[in-house]
């Protein structure tokens, strides 16, 4: 890649020369560009032997670069020297020969395609980019913006308009991190820099291999950094040493003194585990030798230690040990600072109070002395205050408490449940208690409380809006009122000066009193009503609330979509109230009889009159609402609102004034009723479209009642003749479809013949397309049948129709008598045990007497042998109800929701399967029951059956009672008693709770609703073993099973991976490990698969390279050995052969990606192996072949062959390198001599005379140039260093 930034200076004042623009140079003006280059000095060699060190000038080998001739000439001697001012802004040049473009759609569209990436590319980065194309194809760039701008730009351009390369760089995965910084960071700024697209693979891909994409330059560029960041990695260290935990305290030291020390002493990480990790391996990391250093004085540490120290033991009280530990261990830390003892304390869960002390011997009875004064620091006392207290005591804000701090400092102030526990110093302490229970003892004298129970629909009204009347008590009485809903308690406690609590307890409980005696009602009015109920501006109900001041009426809003009206206050008013309401609805409704008038649309205008003179003298003198349709409106009725006489005096007014003005004609049309419904059509849509047909005419048919055949059609003359033609033309299509005859069949019969839902006659009006008529209620002759049809379809039901008639006549008819006070069992839910007999009976029908008939005769219909057996049906039912009884059975209330389950499921299936009738209790209803005790079931969970009896006394809401035959009962008693939920502890390994609760508890969540149970795991901190189960006992039990069958499966895959866990070790030289890897890992991944192991081989940094290891099972780790064994066994045998060929010419025989070795490779059936760049002792010109010894031969002179070519053709071609006069020049023996195979290189150096630093004037401050300072050495192409604000005197001597 060629492309080279070209110029770079401050954006206001570049000057460009797109016309001197050459590959790789500067754009540097003639004027100052000397006329010929500055001769360079031929180093002069000392007088001596020719071993002696040349010396050079160093004016010859640094020349000066030429003076900027545009540069001003001061103004005067007095001119202050003015800071130089630089932009933020840069500029650069960048171009693309034609070779090395990339061949892009650009090129079949012309400029334009380039442009517009140009622009794409500006809006991303932000930078300006001029482009221009030059007669050889090649582009050139013009880039302007700031720095970091610049190299986005760059690298874009270059991606876009240059051809790309790739290259990969193997990297070990361990040095990924360093190479990504913090958040990718240092990944991005490389690709930035370098222009370039690094892949580094993702977290999950084992591949060691990042792969680079960009220009050649870039990538070589890209690749130095990555090989310079990996070879860092590569000198840093990690080394592991075992310190028993007793001496962790002393390499540690008092707050991490000696860890520091240690650290910063090395300069290694020293990684020592907490001491309440219970591990005795310290972990060192960094460079090697610091590595070394740091574990040799951790070792010495604990060598000295080990020598030194005696422990002592002490019994401190258990409640005491806190304040020898202190916070976060601050107290042993400062024990061990002063004393140098390290102080070992029990673990907090343990009962043990033994305090040991370790440490040298003369030190241990100070340490002593220390840990009893620490331990007996701090006075714990407890004052009995009642719970009601204790916010009196902390005070508004904490007041109290804040006064207690700053009084009696370092006191802790714990509340209890009826107690306040104090801990601190002695002396304050004492102070702090005589505080308390003076505030203690003000408030129990001067203070109280009372709870009162109240119903909780009265809390509103107590409440009042917006919090009124609490709020106006508190104020008053200076008392605090709280609402308290728990564990069913609906409680109101007040608390506060005692005669406040009175007074305040007196008031409330009136207004309890007069809730009591309060009555709340319901009415259901239509909500269309309540705007009008509500009245202009809410005039209306205003008139009826004034009435009755004492009665709350609550009208739903709109958004509620509800009916009701909730009347509440005194009885006798809300009944009033109740019935001037439906007075008012039933005037309003009076008032809201509407009608639709039709009125041609050419006739609306004389309707309204003019400015609205005619409908405005209308609605005023009827007393009536007429709303027209809309201008634009197609629609043409006049809507008429009002009382019902008054709308139809408007109606005819109006009317009247349309028949007036037109030639509007009335005609009637004889027709058969029975056509009316197929003329008018479904929803009227076949009559609608005659009447808009024909110029909106309107055609009325008489009503079913009037048993009239006069359809009457009214409007326009012409139009009323039209509409005529085409009903007569309808009626007689229909007339001719329309062939009828009558069948008789018992009117008792005729629910047979239509079936269940109509099914039957449905079945037979779509085999045969004709219309069946039964009788309907007002017709005199109930027995006659009409089938309408075309005649076939009428002879064809009539047929199927008197078969089933036939059949019916034969059905005979019984009875059977049943008590009347048994029907409604038998009709209740909609008659589902008729059904069911019905069905089992042959589908007879069952007829029970209406209600009020007081009769007990039940009719039944069907064939003999199915009466008779309906009738036994029935008198068994009837035999089970007269054997009824009611049990009862106690079971807390609390436990009925869970005993019915989701929607009443559990307790249906109960019913069901004893034929039982239960019924829960009203939970409100809380009176105790006298003679009930509370029970237990036999498991020890609450319920009401057998068992010790509970000291919880019964109440109306905990009996159930069953209705059924006596032994059905008690069976569903015991059903009801078995859904009472237990709860059981199970012992289940802790290992196995992660499987059993699953990815986000899915495996838990399934157990739980496979088995209806309900699993409680222990917190995973606690590492506990118990696991509770709660359900009823039946499904209790399948879940322990499962539970049981989970960890027999656990405990054999455990045993399983014990064995599978079985890991062999073989060692195997590096150089077979690439062929038992195999070309992409073919051969390694075929011994896994086929023996069923895992095989690791050694990674790079591991120390001993040679060891392979095999996990599995015994038995197939031992036969993936030996197939490894024969593998390498068989490579041993193979002959090698070293051949030398020049280094230059190996990239020609290996080929584009490999080909032509892979090719030499298969045809010979050899590896060929090439010298690795990264080891600098190995011959680079080595070749290696590997094979049977004649197809080695083969290879060896196929391979000699082709290099003999290549050196032929290639090397001896090659141009000689130009040897540009650089200082390197100036480090031969002389001007193109060489003196044996050193080039004449001297090995003593170089002398450089008259340098800037060896100058008297300048030596005083100077040193030799730093080779790493931007400043004395700059980079070119890359900005150079910033510029300073104040001259910067370097060893260069000062700047142009």
């Amino acid at each position: 890649m060629q492309a080279a930034v070209m110029e770079e200076s401050n954006a206001t004042n570049i000057e460009q020369q797109p016309n001197a623009l050459n590959n790789g140079q500067e754009l540097v003006s003639s004027n100052e560009q000397p006329s010929s280059p500055t001769p360079v000095a031929t180093p002069t060699s000392s007088t001596g032997t020719g071993n002696a060190t040349p010396a050079f000038s160093y004016d010859d080998l640094f020349p000066a670069l030429p003076t900027n001739s545009s540069a001003a000439a001061p103004l005067g001697p007095a001119a202050p020297a003015i800071a130089r001012v630089t932009s933020s802004q840069k500029t650069q040049v960048l171009h693309v020969p034609m070779e090395e473009r990339k061949s892009t759609e650009s090129e079949k569209f012309g400029e334009g395609e380039s442009k517009r990436i140009c622009q794409q590319i500006t809006k991303e980065t932000g930078a300006q980019i001029e482009i221009v194309s030059g007669k050889n194809q090649s582009l050139t760039f013009l880039i302007k913006g700031k720095q970091s701008e610049l190299l986005d730009a760059r690298r874009k351009i270059l991606m876009s308009f240059s051809t790309q390369a790739s290259r990969q760089v193997n990297v070990p995965r361990e040095h990924y991190r360093v190479i990504l910084g913090k958040r990718g960071e240092r990944l991005r700024e490389l690709e930035r820099v370098t222009s370039t697209r690094i892949n580094i693979p993702h977290q999950g891909d084992e591949s060691d291999v990042i792969t680079i994409a960009g220009t050649k330059e870039g990538i070589e560029r890209a690749e130095q950094e990555i090989r310079q960041l990996s070879a860092e990695q590569y000198k840093k260290s990690s080394d592991r040493t075992t310190v028993p935990k007793i001496y962790h305290p002393f390499i540690v030291g008092p707050y991490n003194e000696n860890l520091n020390k240690l650290q910063e002493e090395t300069g290694a990480k020293i990684n020592v585990p907490p001491q309440q990790v219970q591990k005795e391996e310290i972990i060192i990391s960094g460079e090697k030798e610091a590595v070394a250093a740091a574990k040799a004085k951790v070792e010495a540490i604990y060598k000295e230690m080990e020598k030194k120290c005696s422990t002592v033991s002490v019994e401190v009280a258990k409640p005491q040990h806190r304040y020898v530990i202190g916070p976060k261990g601050s107290t042993i830390a400062e024990i061990l600072q002063l004393t140098g003892v390290s102080v070992e304390m029990p673990p907090n869960d343990s009962i043990l109070e033994t305090i040991t002390l370790r440490g040298p011997q003369v030190a241990l009875g100070n340490a002593l002395t220390v840990v009893y004064q620490k331990a007996n620091s701090v006075k714990s006392v407890e004052i009995n205050a009642p719970h009601w207290i204790h916010k009196y005591v902390i005070g508004r804000k904490g007041a109290n408490m804040k006064q207690l701090e700053e009084d009696c400092p370092n006191v802790n102030v714990n509340c209890l449940e009826n107690k306040i526990k104090l801990e601190g110093d002695p002396e304050n302490v004492d102070r702090a208690v005589s505080y308390l229970n003076d505030i203690i003892r003000n408030y129990e004298e001067n203070f109280t409380y009372e709870v009162m129970t109240v119903n909780p629909s009265y809390y509103k009204h107590i409440i009042g809006k917006a919090g009124a009347n609490v709020n106006r008590l508190k104020d008053e009485l200076k008392v605090n009122i709280n609402i308290e809903e728990r564990e069913g308690q609906n409680n109101i406690r007040i608390e506060g000066p005692k005669e406040g609590v009175r007074l305040a307890q007196l008031e409330l409980q009136e207004k309890i009193d007069k809730l009591e005696n309060e009555k709340s009602k319901d009415v259901i009015i239509d909500r269309r009503l309540h705007r009008s109920i509500i009245g202009a501006k809410g005039e209306k109900i205003r008139e009826v609330k004034d009435r009755y001041r004492q009665v709350t009426i609550t009208i739903p809003t709109p958004q509620e979509n509800t009916d009701i009206v909730k009347l509440r206050g005194p009885k006798e008013d809300v009944d009033k109230c109740h019935k001037d309401l439906l007075k008012l609805v039933k005037e309003i409704q009076e008032s809201s009889h509407i009608i639709e008038v039709p009125i041609f649309k050419q006739f609306h205008k004389f309707v309204i009159g003019k400015g609205g003179a005619n409908i405005k003298k209308i609605r005023d003198e009827t007393q009536t609402k007429i709303d027209l349709p809309a201008e634009g409106d197609t629609n043409e009725v006049i809507v008429i609102t009002g009382k019902k006489e008054n709308v139809l005096e408007a109606k005819e007014r109006i009317q009247k004034i349309q028949n007036e003005l037109s030639d509007i004609v009335t005609e009637e049309v004889q027709i058969s009723p029975k056509y009316y419904n197929s003329i008018i059509g479904t929803g009227g849509k076949l009559i609608s479209s005659i009447m808009e047909e024909c110029g909106g005419v309107t055609i009325k048919f008489p009503n079913s009642d009037s048993k009239s055949d006069k359809v009457t059609i009214r409007g326009p003359k012409d139009d009323v003749e039209k509409a005529k033609a085409q009903l007569l033309e309808l009626a007689n299509e229909r007339q001719q479809a329309s062939f009828s005859v009558e069948v008789r069949a018992k009117q008792q019969h005729h629910k047979f013949l239509i079936g269940k839902n109509g099914a039957s006659i449905r079945k037979i009006r779509d085999a045969t397309g004709a219309r069946i008529i039964f009788p309907s209620n007002e017709d005199s002759d109930k027995e006659a049948i009409i089938i309408i049809g075309k005649e076939e379809s009428v002879n064809k039901a009539k047929e199927q129709l008197e078969a089933i008639i036939k059949e019916c006549d034969e059905v005979t008819e019984g009875e059977v008598t049943v008590d009347p006070k048994h029907h409604k069992h038998f009709v209740a839910k909609r008659g589902t045990i008729l059904h069911r007999i019905s069905e089992e009976c042959g589908g007879v029908m069952i007829s029970f007497p209406r209600p009020g008939t007081n009769s007990d005769k039940v009719t039944i219909k069907g064939a003999k042998e199915c009466i008779e057996a309906a009738k036994q049906r029935i008198e068994e039912t009837v035999a089970d109800l007269e054997a009824q009884t009611t049990i009862e059975v106690v079971i807390p209330q609390r436990q009925h929701r869970t005993i019915m389950g989701a929607r009443g499921f559990k307790v249906q299936q109960v019913t069901s399967e004893f034929d039982v009738q239960i019924k829960f209790p009203d939970r409100d209803a809380t009176e105790p029951v006298e003679g009930l005790t509370n029970g237990v079931n036999g498991d020890g969970s609450e319920g009401g059956a057998e068992g010790e009896p509970s000291a919880e006394p019964v109440r109306q809401c905990d009996v159930i009672r069953i209705t059924g035959r006596i032994e059905k009962c008690n069976a569903a008693k015991q059903a009801l008693i078995d859904l009472i939920p237990i709860e059981e502890e199970l012992n289940v390994p802790f290992d196995l709770h992660r499987t059993i609760i699953g990815p986000r508890g899915a495996n838990v969540r399934q157990f739980m609703s496979t088995h209806d149970v309900h699993v409680e795991l222990p917190p995973s901190d606690l590492k506990s073993d118990i696991i509770k189960v709660s359900g009823t006992p039946a499904r209790v039990a399948e879940a322990r099973e499962a539970l049981e069958k989970m960890i027999e499966d656990y405990e054999a895959d455990r045993a399983d991976r014990e064995l599978r866990s079985f890991v062999l070790q073989i060692e195997v030289d590096p150089e077979y490990h690439s062929k038992l890897i195999g070309r992409q890992g073919a051969v390694i991944n075929k011994l896994r698969a086929d023996h069923d192991v895992n095989i690791s081989l050694p990674k790079r940094d591991d120390p001993n390279q040679r060891i392979i290891s095999i996990t599995g099972y015994q038995a197939k780790a031992e036969a993936a050995r030996d197939a490894i064994l024969e593998i390498v066994g068989e490579l041993q045998t193979l002959h090698r052969d070293v051949i030398e060929i020049d280094t230059r010419i190996h990239s020609h025989i290996i080929g584009h990606r490999g080909r032509t070795i892979r090719k030499i490779i298969d045809d010979y059936k050899v590896d060929i192996k090439f010298p690795s760049a990264d080891d600098p002792q190995a011959n680079p010109n080595a070749v290696t072949i590997i094979g049977k010894e004649e197809d080695v031969e083969n290879a060896k002179e196929m391979l000699l062959s082709m290099a003999e070519d290549y050196e032929r053709d290639y090397l001896e071609n090659l141009p000689p390198s130009p040897q540009p006069q650089t200082v390197g020049a100036f480090l031969t023996g002389g001007a193109g001599a060489s003196s044996g195979s050193g080039g004449g290189t001297n090995e003593n150096g170089f002398i450089i005379k008259d340098a800037p630093w060896e100058k008297k004037q300048q030596a005083k401050n100077l040193t030799a140039p730093n080779t790493q300072s931007q400043e004395d050495f700059p980079v070119f192409a890359a900005g150079g260093a910033p510029v300073a604000a104040t001259p910067i005197t370097s060893v260069w001597g000062p700047k142009n």
